[in-house]
């Protein structure tokens, strides 16, 4: 097949590519490098079934161009991160809402097959004991910025169910739950890339509130496999998934875990929300997927669990690891992967 993955350069857009060139796919990598990065597709640069094309799907004759002729389009591309999205709300609420307009325009002028990858942001303040695809999304009121991204998130899995009743488009929208692992960046308030960071470089690790909020960590290898095999899957047209992983951990446990594994002697700090970001901010307490949708779809299971996820992430940035890290100034502010 040939496929377009928009955000290819990014952190889960990277190991999506990865995963489609190792199939025999021919590879099409849009990014506009804002948050992604050469680096990640280090790997694969060479593969002959690679093109990186660097641009801005916003851009309505540029996406016209790469995603003609294609077979499938994986999209990707967006703002991400809590303090990424609150401190840049208006730019990242316009960018995340026109470029899967423009995505999906180009989709269905040539009846493309569609994955759209959405977020469990979008359950906002849910509290059930497991989230699944029929739940009332309870977000807040949209003054709080911190709201900016999952409005953004629901108002394009909107634009898909659209496309797909009016027009007949061939797409599918995947929930995000936490996705992590290597080569994500603790540039934009990352969980575990944050800690980890912190632990070797011997800083505190700082946790925003009490630390007994929870949440599902998943691994990006688990969420490609994922949104692959529903791809694959012509039965899965029309629908929303959510993808991730069941196992739920206190931020505090998550932080304790890290120290354990870095073999650091960092300790643990508590900061106020309104110290990070304002006093309007507001958190979840528990996020907790289930799965039972994707699993009667497709034979999608979690393979790697948190364990193993923090050890190959930690052995990542101990591979990069900067001994003078602990001497410079870094971003402590901590949010959840969105």
């Amino acid at each position: 097949m040939k496929v377009l993955v928009t955000g290819g350069a990014g952190f889960i857009g990277s190991h999506l590519v990865e995963t489609l060139l190792g199939r025999g796919d021919q590879v099409i990598a849009v990014d506009n490098l804002s948050t992604g990065a050469r680096s990640n597709l280090e790997e694969v640069e060479n593969h002959p079934g690679l093109q990186l094309v660097i641009g801005d799907i916003c851009n309505p004759e540029f996406t016209a161009r790469v995603v003609d002729g294609v077979d499938a389009i994986y999209h990707l591309a967006a703002s991400v991160g809590v303090r990424r999205i609150v401190g840049n709300s208006l730019a990242s609420l316009l960018n995340n809402v026109q470029g899967t307009m423009v995505v999906l325009a180009e989709a269905a002028k040539q009846n493309t097959r569609t994955i759209f990858f959405s977020s469990s942001e979008v359950y906002g303040k849910g509290t059930t004991d497991s989230l699944d695809e029929e739940n009332d999304l309870a977000i807040g009121p949209p003054n709080i910025l911190r709201w900016t991204y999952a409005t953004g998130k629901a108002v394009d899995e909107s634009l898909a169910a659209a496309y797909h009743a009016d027009m007949d488009l061939p797409v599918t929208v995947i929930r995000c739950f936490n996705t992590c692992g290597p080569r994500q960046t603790d540039a934009y308030g990352m969980v575990i890339p944050t800690f980890i960071r912190q632990a070797l470089g011997g800083l505190p690790l700082t946790i925003h509130g009490d630390g007994q909020q929870t949440r599902c960590f998943s691994y990006v290898g688990d969420v490609v496999r994922g949104a692959v095999l529903l791809a694959d899957t012509l039965d899965s047209v029309g629908e929303v998934f959510n993808v991730g992983n069941g196992n739920e951990i206190s931020i505090r446990e998550l932080a304790d875990m890290i120290i354990k594994l870095t073999g650091s002697v960092s300790p643990v700090t508590h900061i106020p929300y309104e110290h990070a970001f304002d006093t309007s901010f507001e958190d979840i307490r528990r996020r907790v997927p289930n799965l039972e949708k994707i699993r009667s779809y497709v034979d999608y299971s979690p393979q790697v669990h948190l364990r193993e996820i923090l050890e190959r992430t930690i052995a990542s940035f101990r591979s990069q690891y900067d001994p003078q890290l602990k001497l410079r100034q870094i971003d402590q502010t901590i949010g959840d992967p969105v």
